[in-house]
Protein backbone atom coordinates (compact mmCIF):
# COMPACT_ATOMS: atom_id res chain seq x y z
CA UNK A 1 0.00 0.00 0.00
CA UNK A 2 1.35 3.42 -1.02
CA UNK A 3 -0.53 6.66 -0.54
CA UNK A 4 0.74 9.92 -1.96
CA UNK A 5 -0.87 13.24 -1.01
CA UNK A 6 0.36 15.95 -3.40
CA UNK A 7 -1.73 18.85 -2.08
CA UNK A 8 0.65 21.58 -0.97
CA UNK A 9 -1.98 23.88 0.54
CA UNK A 10 -2.63 23.58 4.26
CA UNK A 11 -5.82 24.92 5.82
CA UNK A 12 -6.11 26.42 9.28
CA UNK A 13 -6.91 23.72 11.81
CA UNK A 14 -6.40 20.01 11.25
CA UNK A 15 -4.91 18.61 8.04
CA UNK A 16 -5.25 14.86 8.51
CA UNK A 17 -2.65 12.69 6.79
CA UNK A 18 -3.43 9.25 8.23
CA UNK A 19 -5.38 7.49 10.98
CA UNK A 20 -4.36 4.39 12.91
CA UNK A 21 -7.88 2.97 12.56
CA UNK A 22 -7.82 3.34 8.74
CA UNK A 23 -6.63 -0.14 7.80
CA UNK A 24 -6.66 0.67 4.08
CA UNK A 25 -3.61 2.85 4.72
CA UNK A 26 -1.97 0.39 7.11
CA UNK A 27 0.25 3.01 8.77
CA UNK A 28 -0.78 1.95 12.32
CA UNK A 29 -0.54 5.54 13.58
CA UNK A 30 -2.18 8.96 13.38
CA UNK A 31 -0.52 11.98 11.83
CA UNK A 32 -1.98 15.47 11.45
CA UNK A 33 -0.53 18.83 10.51
CA UNK A 34 -2.23 21.61 12.45
CA UNK A 35 -2.12 25.28 11.52
CA UNK A 36 -2.95 27.50 14.46
CA UNK A 37 -3.67 31.23 14.56
CA UNK A 38 -2.21 33.68 17.06
CA UNK A 39 -4.07 33.56 20.36
CA UNK A 40 -5.52 30.10 19.80
CA UNK A 41 -5.16 27.23 22.27
CA UNK A 42 -5.30 23.57 21.26
CA UNK A 43 -5.81 20.67 23.68
CA UNK A 44 -4.37 17.33 22.56
CA UNK A 45 -5.30 14.21 24.53
CA UNK A 46 -5.87 10.48 24.20
CA UNK A 47 -6.75 7.92 26.86
CA UNK A 48 -5.13 5.12 24.83
CA UNK A 49 -2.45 6.66 22.58
CA UNK A 50 0.98 8.16 23.14
CA UNK A 51 1.44 11.57 21.49
CA UNK A 52 4.36 13.46 19.98
CA UNK A 53 3.92 17.10 18.93
CA UNK A 54 6.60 18.64 16.70
CA UNK A 55 6.99 22.34 15.94
CA UNK A 56 7.56 22.92 12.22
CA UNK A 57 7.45 26.70 12.08
CA UNK A 58 6.26 29.49 14.34
CA UNK A 59 6.10 30.30 18.03
CA UNK A 60 4.13 28.44 20.68
CA UNK A 61 3.95 27.65 24.35
CA UNK A 62 3.67 24.04 25.50
CA UNK A 63 1.76 23.12 28.68
CA UNK A 64 1.92 19.57 30.05
CA UNK A 65 1.67 18.01 33.49
CA UNK A 66 2.53 21.05 35.61
CA UNK A 67 5.21 22.30 33.24
CA UNK A 68 5.35 24.87 30.47
CA UNK A 69 7.88 25.98 27.88
CA UNK A 70 8.04 28.47 25.01
CA UNK A 71 9.34 27.19 21.69
CA UNK A 72 10.19 29.09 18.53
CA UNK A 73 11.36 27.86 15.12
CA UNK A 74 11.78 30.07 12.08
CA UNK A 75 12.04 27.18 9.64
CA UNK A 76 12.89 23.47 9.52
CA UNK A 77 16.12 23.90 7.56
CA UNK A 78 18.22 26.21 9.73
CA UNK A 79 16.77 25.40 13.15
CA UNK A 80 16.35 22.17 15.08
CA UNK A 81 13.01 20.82 16.33
CA UNK A 82 11.08 21.07 19.54
CA UNK A 83 9.10 17.88 20.19
CA UNK A 84 6.94 17.12 23.23
CA UNK A 85 6.37 13.38 23.74
CA UNK A 86 3.87 12.05 26.33
CA UNK A 87 2.25 8.72 27.13
CA UNK A 88 -1.45 7.93 27.08
CA UNK A 89 -3.78 9.83 29.41
CA UNK A 90 -1.52 12.91 29.43
CA UNK A 91 -2.87 16.19 28.08
CA UNK A 92 -0.84 18.63 26.02
CA UNK A 93 -2.01 22.22 25.54
CA UNK A 94 -0.44 24.26 22.74
CA UNK A 95 -0.85 28.04 22.88
CA UNK A 96 -0.16 29.71 19.54
CA UNK A 97 1.83 32.92 20.02
CA UNK A 98 1.83 33.57 16.27
CA UNK A 99 0.63 31.75 13.16
CA UNK A 100 2.27 28.34 13.52
CA UNK A 101 2.43 24.86 12.03
CA UNK A 102 2.81 21.77 14.19
CA UNK A 103 2.71 18.04 13.52
CA UNK A 104 0.84 15.59 15.78
CA UNK A 105 1.82 11.90 15.78
CA UNK A 106 -0.11 9.33 17.84
CA UNK A 107 -0.35 5.57 18.24
CA UNK A 108 -1.80 3.09 20.70
CA UNK A 109 0.56 2.30 23.57
CA UNK A 110 -0.40 0.78 26.92
CA UNK A 111 2.93 1.67 28.53
CA UNK A 112 3.29 4.64 30.84
CA UNK A 113 6.48 6.70 30.68
CA UNK A 114 7.85 10.06 31.73
CA UNK A 115 7.01 12.98 29.46
CA UNK A 116 9.95 14.34 27.50
CA UNK A 117 10.49 17.67 25.77
CA UNK A 118 13.16 17.37 23.08
CA UNK A 119 14.87 20.64 22.17
CA UNK A 120 17.30 21.50 19.36
CA UNK A 121 20.16 20.70 21.75
CA UNK A 122 18.86 17.12 21.98
CA UNK A 123 18.49 16.71 18.20
CA UNK A 124 22.01 17.02 16.83
CA UNK A 125 22.64 17.74 13.15
CA UNK A 126 24.47 14.75 11.65
CA UNK A 127 25.83 14.85 8.11
CA UNK A 128 25.54 11.49 6.34
CA UNK A 129 26.97 10.56 2.94
CA UNK A 130 30.01 12.83 3.13
CA UNK A 131 32.13 10.08 1.63
CA UNK A 132 31.42 7.83 -1.31
CA UNK A 133 29.06 8.12 -4.26
CA UNK A 134 30.81 11.37 -5.25
CA UNK A 135 28.88 13.12 -2.48
CA UNK A 136 25.55 12.64 -4.26
CA UNK A 137 23.86 11.23 -1.12
CA UNK A 138 25.00 13.95 1.29
CA UNK A 139 22.17 14.82 3.68
CA UNK A 140 21.52 16.16 7.17
CA UNK A 141 19.83 13.87 9.68
CA UNK A 142 18.31 14.75 13.06
CA UNK A 143 17.05 11.92 15.23
CA UNK A 144 14.42 12.93 17.78
CA UNK A 145 13.44 9.65 19.43
CA UNK A 146 13.80 6.02 18.40
CA UNK A 147 14.17 2.61 20.02
CA UNK A 148 17.67 3.34 21.34
CA UNK A 149 16.68 6.39 23.40
CA UNK A 150 12.93 5.69 23.83
CA UNK A 151 12.41 1.90 24.00
CA UNK A 152 9.08 2.46 25.76
CA UNK A 153 7.60 4.15 22.70
CA UNK A 154 5.80 2.46 19.81
CA UNK A 155 6.90 5.25 17.48
CA UNK A 156 9.99 6.79 15.89
CA UNK A 157 10.42 10.39 14.78
CA UNK A 158 13.25 12.16 13.00
CA UNK A 159 14.09 14.72 10.33
CA UNK A 160 16.12 14.58 7.12
CA UNK A 161 17.24 17.47 4.93
CA UNK A 162 18.23 16.45 1.43
CA UNK A 163 20.68 18.96 -0.03
CA UNK A 164 19.73 20.48 -3.41
CA UNK A 165 20.26 18.01 -6.24
CA UNK A 166 21.22 15.20 -3.83
CA UNK A 167 19.67 11.92 -2.68
CA UNK A 168 18.62 10.60 0.71
CA UNK A 169 17.34 7.28 2.04
CA UNK A 170 19.93 5.97 -0.38
CA UNK A 171 21.07 3.38 -1.30
CA UNK A 172 17.50 2.13 -1.61
CA UNK A 173 16.34 0.50 1.60
CA UNK A 174 13.29 -0.96 3.29
CA UNK A 175 12.08 -2.17 6.68
CA UNK A 176 9.05 -4.21 7.80
CA UNK A 177 7.57 -1.27 9.72
CA UNK A 178 5.31 1.35 8.03
CA UNK A 179 6.59 4.89 7.60
CA UNK A 180 5.12 8.34 6.95
CA UNK A 181 7.02 11.21 5.28
CA UNK A 182 5.94 14.86 5.43
CA UNK A 183 7.86 17.28 3.19
CA UNK A 184 8.95 20.92 3.08
CA UNK A 185 11.14 22.78 0.58
CA UNK A 186 13.41 25.82 0.91
CA UNK A 187 11.21 27.61 -1.63
CA UNK A 188 7.48 27.00 -2.22
CA UNK A 189 8.05 26.05 -5.87
CA UNK A 190 10.65 23.46 -4.89
CA UNK A 191 10.15 19.83 -5.82
CA UNK A 192 11.75 16.42 -5.72
CA UNK A 193 10.87 12.78 -6.25
CA UNK A 194 9.97 9.91 -3.96
CA UNK A 195 10.51 6.37 -5.19
CA UNK A 196 8.55 3.48 -3.68
CA UNK A 197 9.52 0.22 -5.37
CA UNK A 198 8.73 0.89 -9.08
CA UNK A 199 6.48 3.90 -8.40
CA UNK A 200 7.72 7.49 -8.69
CA UNK A 201 5.92 10.47 -7.11
CA UNK A 202 6.57 14.19 -7.66
CA UNK A 203 7.11 15.64 -4.19
CA UNK A 204 6.13 19.25 -3.49
CA UNK A 205 5.94 21.51 -0.45
CA UNK A 206 3.65 19.94 2.18
CA UNK A 207 3.34 16.65 0.28
CA UNK A 208 3.15 13.43 2.25
CA UNK A 209 4.02 9.85 1.38
CA UNK A 210 2.67 6.82 3.26
CA UNK A 211 4.83 3.73 2.81
CA UNK A 212 3.78 0.25 3.83
CA UNK A 213 6.43 -1.97 5.40
CA UNK A 214 8.77 -3.95 3.17
CA UNK A 215 8.91 -1.45 0.27
CA UNK A 216 12.11 0.33 -0.83
CA UNK A 217 11.88 4.13 -0.74
CA UNK A 218 14.77 6.41 -1.77
CA UNK A 219 14.30 10.18 -2.31
CA UNK A 220 15.88 12.96 -4.35
CA UNK A 221 15.58 16.75 -4.54
CA UNK A 222 15.76 18.94 -7.64
CA UNK A 223 18.86 21.16 -8.01
CA UNK A 224 18.39 24.50 -6.29
CA UNK A 225 15.92 23.25 -3.69
CA UNK A 226 16.61 21.80 -0.26
CA UNK A 227 14.08 19.12 0.67
CA UNK A 228 13.06 18.43 4.28
CA UNK A 229 10.99 15.55 5.51
CA UNK A 230 9.80 14.54 8.93
CA UNK A 231 9.90 10.74 9.04
CA UNK A 232 7.76 8.72 11.40
CA UNK A 233 7.88 4.94 11.83
CA UNK A 234 5.51 2.71 13.77
CA UNK A 235 7.18 -0.23 15.55
CA UNK A 236 5.55 -3.62 15.04
CA UNK A 237 4.69 -5.88 17.96
CA UNK A 238 7.88 -7.70 19.03
CA UNK A 239 9.64 -6.18 16.02
CA UNK A 240 10.77 -2.59 16.67
CA UNK A 241 12.52 -0.61 13.95
CA UNK A 242 16.24 -0.46 14.70
CA UNK A 243 17.92 -0.49 11.31
CA UNK A 244 17.31 -0.30 7.59
CA UNK A 245 17.62 -3.16 5.12
CA UNK A 246 19.67 -2.04 2.13
CA UNK A 247 18.77 -3.25 -1.34
CA UNK A 248 21.54 -5.72 -2.18
CA UNK A 249 21.60 -4.54 -5.77
CA UNK A 250 23.05 -1.21 -4.62
CA UNK A 251 25.13 -2.05 -1.54
CA UNK A 252 28.34 -1.87 -3.61
CA UNK A 253 27.90 1.91 -3.40
CA UNK A 254 28.51 1.81 0.36
CA UNK A 255 32.19 1.14 -0.27
CA UNK A 256 33.87 4.59 -0.08
CA UNK A 257 36.45 3.42 -2.60
CA UNK A 258 33.87 2.21 -5.13
CA UNK A 259 34.73 3.40 -8.62
CA UNK A 260 31.83 5.19 -10.30
CA UNK A 261 31.67 6.20 -13.94
CA UNK A 262 33.28 8.25 -15.44
CA UNK A 263 36.01 7.93 -12.83
CA UNK A 264 36.05 4.13 -12.84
Amino acid sequence: MIKYQPNNTLVNGFNTITREEDHTQNMLMDFDVYRGEKGEKLEIYSSTKEIAVILFQGKIKFYWNEEECKAQRENVFDFGPYVLHVCKDKKIVVEFLEETEIGIQKTTNEKEFESKLYTPKDCVDNIFGKEGMDGTARRLVRDVFKYENAPYSNMVMGEVITYPGKWSSYPSHSHPQPEVYFYKFTKPQGFGAGFVEENVFKIKNNSSLLIEGGLTHPQTSAPGYGMYYCWMIRHLENNPWTKRIDDKAHTWLLDPSAKIWPNK
